[in-house]
């Protein structure tokens, strides 16, 4: 019972659609009609800059922490890892835009990672900060982060759900970056820009 609630509640925190709350709330427009239409912290902070960009950021890792902390302390690794895994899902189709597209998972995965196996979020993070820094693309950064997750897993010596998820979630986070790949190998994926002339909160 209590993984199912879990489960339940990192489902609905995944859900909480932040990119697109923000925006609405300090904008009034909604980030799916804007850049790339990804509700995520990338694409918010690259057309609003990173006052509202680094928030979004911030909130969409959390939710993603908070459930797969909470499930490994309380119960386990494989709670804690079903409930990372239910906000994940919920970033990608949230409940609360009615189960329409929602974000590419990155920020919840590398939250849930934290929460349930600190080290392994760790190398991810710290692989996609070099590659993002090296490259500036930041889907790039995304799917070797994701890739280097299940090997970090396995080398660690993490438990087997562990590993698991972190095989998973890579293969799900490459398969929505697939546009990416395409821009990628065309050359017309967009480079991250930090300078970016950016609106007023007021």
């Amino acid at each position: 019972m209590t993984t199912a609630l879990l489960i339940l509640a990192g489902y609905v925190l995944g859900s909480m659609p932040w990119g697109y709350w923000l925006v609405r709330l300090f904008k009034g427009e909604d980030i799916r009609s804007q850049g790339s239409g990804n509700i995520g912290g990338t694409n918010v902070w690259r057309v609003y800059g990173w006052r509202l960009g680094l928030p979004v950021v911030v909130l969409d890792t959390l939710k993603g922490f908070a459930p797969a902390f909470v499930g490994s302390m309380l119960v386990s690794d494989l709670a804690g890892v079903l409930a990372g895994s239910a906000a994940m899902l919920g970033h990608s189709r949230p409940l609360f835009l009615k189960w329409q597209r929602g974000g590419k998972m990155v920020a919840t995965a590398g939250g849930a990672f934290l929460g349930v196996a600190p080290l392994v979020g760790a190398v991810g993070a710290v692989v996609w900060i070099a590659v993002f820094l090296l490259f500036r693309y930041a889907s790039l950064a995304s799917m070797l982060a994701a890739i280097s997750l299940p090997i970090a897993a396995a080398l660690l010596g993490e438990s087997w759900p562990v590993i698991v998820f972190a095989a998973v979630a890579a293969a799900a986070i490459v398969f929505l970056h697939r546009a990416n790949i395409a821009r990628l190998r065309s050359g017309t994926e967009n480079r991250f820009r930090f300078r970016r002339a950016a609106q007023p909160l007021a």
